[in-house]
């Protein structure tokens, strides 16, 4: 009697054993603020002038701040199309002076929106010191960030850290991949004639295979405050921001929020940090079917996006042990400057009436007489690369429209168990396409010299190689695991541990 006495109490207390009260030694808080550009202003991501006639969604910045105690590191996403060096650098001035919060522990990273507000291409006074051709070509004959916008999004962006540094409360984090492989594609495609083209066109004959990969990988970080409720995620993924469903918009990922946000029955900011994406968009060139209207497309791709996020968040272990680090690096890259001869060819045809040129002749001429100014003026780029370690997490960052292998690449150096690379950060230096795409077989609209796109050949090969160098600099954090059950020491269920009853 007394020895099954004892085996009940040691059953009934493995059975009804508490799990381990759950600790944490970070804190995170998480804000948003709106930077919805006004109706009438300029809509960047073109080489001409293009203004805003209608609103779909607003656009905002999202705010994640880290605190391990020892150090605090701010994670920025704003739906724009891309984000100015001095935007970021003025902000993170007024950060550190706000919250004390250091300049290289703040991360602003751009979505590539479309259809947002008036941030780039040619950035006030820019080209006041060049010939009055030169400054009505870039003034009047580009698309221009409005200043007044530029003032509104810094000071959003610091009121944002402000308030998620405010919203700070101990938490338990998770970290995972998901996988999407439906809703992007690489754009360029390899032809019969040996070149890679950007968007060939549908249905194309001459068109034999992609020219590059894509990055499936959904990366996923949540954080849960210690009663188990959802405080904010942090979302990577590579593709373009261009479904444009129609005014002004967040673009899909206004979709890919409000998927995470229903699924899960939360209102928690969702932070997007766009990996790299310089040649991958959400248009299949291989597939015979006709392409959804705009509407549809932005749905579609932040729909799969964010039910893959919210798969991935329901699977994750948590843990609160996650030490914040981060690492920067300003490289000083070159520009390639246009030949003397092409330089003269392209004025010729920009002081000819517009109407007698071909129109993409005309854009490209202009934009090699523009890089021309700045190649005298400015022929060093500043490039920052900077890596934000939030536990097993690592973001690796570049100001790029980078192509997706050097992403492939970053994540194959890293020794993080989860590398989030993210694009557009820090400022903007246009395409950098692979060494590859420059080369016998390469071409494409994103190798075009431009006064956007115009840096060396091997940028991209020293961001990713920068990159890797800076994470691997920092410990790698195991990879969180679910808790474990206790070894056996009871008996199976009596309802099941039975051998088929067959009458």
């Amino acid at each position: 009697m007394r020895l099954f006495l004892l085996l009940f109490v040691v059953l009934s207390t493995v059975l009804h054993a508490q799990p381990p009260a759950v600790t944490s030694s970070i804190k995170a808080g998480f804000a948003e603020r709106d930077i919805t550009p006004g109706i009438g202003m300029e809509q960047p991501g073109g080489y001409g002038k293009s203004f805003h006639r209608a609103f779909h969604d607003p656009c905002k910045v999202r705010v994640a701040v880290f605190d391990d105690g020892k150090k605090r590191a701010a994670v920025i996403g704003l739906d724009a199309l891309v984000v100015p060096r001095q935007v970021v650098l003025d902000a993170r001035a007024q950060i550190e002076k706000a919250t004390g919060i250091t300049g290289d522990a703040v991360l602003v990273c751009a979505s590539h929106s479309h259809s947002s507000g008036p941030v780039g291409m040619v950035m006030p006074g820019e080209y006041d010191a060049a010939s009055d051709l030169v400054k009505k070509l870039a003034y009047e004959e580009s698309s221009c960030a409005d200043p007044g916008y530029l003032l509104r999004l810094t000071s959003e962006i610091v009121a944002g850290v402000t308030a998620a540094e405010r919203a700070k409360v101990p938490v338990q984090i998770g970290a995972g991949f998901g996988h999407e492989d439906k809703v992007a594609f690489n754009r360029r495609l390899r032809m019969k004639n040996g070149q890679s083209w950007s968007h060939p066109g549908a249905g194309n004959p001459d068109i034999l295979e992609y020219a590059g990969p894509i990055d499936p990988q959904v990366g996923v970080l949540g954080a849960w405050d210690m009663e188990g409720r959802l405080t904010g995620v942090i979302v990577n993924y590579a593709c373009h921001a261009t479904t444009n469903p129609g005014g002004i918009s967040a673009n899909w990922i206004q979709y890919l929020e409000s998927t995470i946000q229903g699924g899960l029955g939360t209102r928690a900011p969702v932070v997007f940090m766009q990996g790299a994406c310089g040649d991958v968009t959400q248009v299949d060139n291989l597939s015979p079917n006709q392409r959804p209207k705009p509407e549809d497309w932005s749905r579609l791709v932040g729909g799969r996006v964010g039910a893959e996020a919210v798969r991935t968040l329901l699977a994750m272990p948590r843990t609160g042990h996650a030490p914040v680090e981060t690492r920067q690096e300003v490289l000083k890259i070159k520009r390639r400057p246009p030949s003397p001869q092409r330089v003269q060819k392209s004025l010729e045809i920009v002081q000819r009436p517009r109407n007698a040129a071909d129109p993409t002749e005309w854009i490209f001429a202009k934009e090699i007489v523009m890089l021309d100014f700045l190649n005298r003026t400015a022929p060093v780029v500043d490039c920052e690369v900077q890596c934000v370690k939030i536990g097993p997490v690592c973001l690796v960052s570049n100001p790029a429209e980078y192509f997706v292998q050097y992403g492939l690449d970053i994540k194959k150096g890293s020794q993080h168990a989860f590398t989030f690379p993210c694009e557009l950060s820090n400022g903007i230096v246009g395409y950098v396409p692979t060494e590859e795409a420059f080369g016998p077989n390469g071409g494409g609209y994103e190798t075009r010299l431009t006064a956007y796109s115009n840096l060396e050949i091997t940028a991209g090969t020293q961001m990713a190689r920068k990159g890797i160098e800076l994470a691997n600099q920092m410990k790698a954090e195991p990879r969180p695991e679910h808790p474990r059950i206790p070894p056996f020491a009871g008996k199976p269920w009596t309802y099941g541990n039975v051998p088929p009853e067959l009458e």
